[in-house]
C-alpha cells in the first residue's frame, strides 16, 4: 500500500522515484522503511521511519518540511502506512508510556479513554449526546462521497444513538475503526514548486507538541488537580503564529475524530469556537461541507478508519484536493484558500499543519 501511494504521488507531481532525494515514513507496524524503498527502487537515499502515536503523520510532514527548509534537500517524500487488526488498541506500556495498572484496569485507548474525556467535557460545557450523533452522521455522509473511505454508508442519527453503548456516552457507531491504508505527499522547495504544478500548495506552518503537567488526559494520581490546556491547544497556537493567520482565516478543516467527542473537543481546542458553542454549530449545520466551518469533508476517521501512520497524510491529501478545487461532490464552495489539519495521539501529543494557495 505504501508503494502504491508513493507511485500515485509521484505521478501527480510528474516526477520519478530517482528524483526523490530523501524520505520520511510514518508507521506503527513497519519499523524498517527499507521494505517500501525496496519496492520502489534501491537508490540509496536517506529514509527514516517515525512513530508518534496518532500524531505520526503530522510529525513526518514537519520533519520532511524542515529537511528542505534547512537547505539539505530540494525534493522529498513523506509517506504513512499501516494495517491494523480489528478491535481496541491496547494500553501496552511499552507502546504508550502508560503505567501497567492502566491496562490492567481496562483503560484501553479505545473506547474507555475517549469515553471518559468526552463525558467530562459534556458535563463541563453542556454538550448533549444528540450532538455527538449529528457529528457522526455528518462524517458518514461526507464519507459516502469519498471513493477511498472505509465506510460509505450514511446512518440516521437515531440509529447511531441506538447502537450498542461501549463506554458512556459513546455508542458503537461513534467510534472510528482500526483499519488499513497508506498516503504519500511530495514536498519541495517553495521557489521551485511551479516546476511540478501550476497550482502549488504551500505548507505555511507545522507544529508538534506534547502535553504539559496538568493537561487533562484522564487524571492520574501523579497529576495535579489544576488543569492546563492540552497539547492540541499548544500546537494550534504555535502553528497559527508561524503562519501569521488566525482561525477566522481557515476555509476547510480536518480534525482528529477518533470518536465523535474528539471532533467536538478539538473544535474548541483549535480555536474555531468557544467551549460549549459546538452544540449550536452542529445543530445549525455550520460544520457541513457547505457550512461556515466545513470539518472532515472526506469523512474523517469516522468514515475512513484509523491506519495510524497514514491518517494525517490522508488529511493533507483532502485539504490539497479542496484547495485545488478537485474534491468533486464534496468540494467546499467559494474557492477555499487556506486548509487546516490537526492530529491528536493519546495520551498526549498533537500535530497541526496549515496549508494555503
Amino acid at each position: 500500500m505504501g508503494a502504491i501511494a508513493i507511485r500515485k504521488a509521484l505521478a501527480d507531481a510528474g516526477v520519478e522515484w530517482r528524483d526523490i532525494q530523501f524520505g520520511f515514513a510514518g508507521s506503527y507496524e513497519i519499523d524498517n522503511p527499507d521494505a517500501v524503498v525496496a519496492l520502489m527502487g534501491l537508490t540509496g537515499i536517506p529514509f527514516t521511519n517515525v512513530y508518534n502515536g496518532c500524531a505520526t503523520a503530522g510529525s513526518v510532514l514537519a520533519l520532511a518540511a524542515d529537511a528542505i527548509r534547512l537547505g539539505d534537500y530540494d525534493l522529498g517524500i513523506a509517506v504513512g502506512m499501516d494495517k491494523h487488526l480489528p478491535g481496541a488498541f491496547s494500553a501496552d506500556p511499552r507502546l504508550y508510556a502508560c503505567p501497567s495498572w492502566y491496562g490492567e484496569l481496562g483503560q484501553f485507548l479505545t473506547p474507555k479513554f475517549f469515553g471518559m474525556k468526552i463525558n467530562k467535557y459534556m458535563h463541563d460545557h453542556g454538550i448533549t449526546s444528540p450532538t455527538l450523533a449529528r457529528v457522526v452522521a455528518k462524517n458518514l455522509r461526507n464519507g459516502a462521497l469519498n471513493p477511498n473511505a472505509f465506510r460509505r454508508k450514511p446512518l440516521a442519527e437515531e440509529e447511531i444513538l441506538g447502537s450498542r453503548m461501549l463506554n458512556y456516552p459513546l455508542t458503537q457507531y461513534m467510534f472510528c475503526s482500526p483499519d488499513e491504508g497508506a498516503a504519500a505527499v511530495i514536498v519541495c522547495r517553495a521557489d521551485r514548486a511551479h516546476r511540478y504544478t501550476d497550482k502549488p500548495i504551500y505548507l505555511r506552518a507545522s507544529a508538534v507538541r506534547t502535553r504539559r503537567l496538568g493537561a487533562f488526559e484522564v487524571h492520574s494520581p501523579w497529576l495535579p488537580i489544576e488543569e492546563t490546556v492540552g497539547p492540541t491547544v499548544d500546537a494550534s497556537r504555535a502553528a497559527f503564529e508561524k503562519a501569521g493567520i488566525g482561525p477566522e482565516d481557515v476555509d476547510v478543516i480536518q480534525l482528529q475524530d477518533t470518536d465523535a467527542g474528539a471532533e467536538v473537543i478539538h473544535l474548541a481546542e483549535n480555536g474555531f469556537c468557544a467551549d460549549g458553542d459546538q452544540e449550536k454549530l452542529v445543530a445549525d449545520g455550520e460544520l457541513e461541507i457547505g457550512g461556515r466551518l466545513p470539518v472532515n469533508t472526506d469523512g474523517g476517521l469516522i468514515a475512513n478508519g484509523e491506519p495510524i501512520g497514514a491518517s494525517g497524510l490522508r488529511q493533507i491529501h483532502e485539504v490539497v484536493l479542496q484547495l485545488r478545487g478537485q474534491a468533486g461532490d464534496r468540494q467546499v464552495p467559494g474557492d477555499p484558500k487556506v486548509g487546516y489539519t490537526q492530529l491528536y495521539g493519546a495520551p498526549g501529543v498533537a500535530g497541526v499543519s496549515i496549508l494555503s494557495l
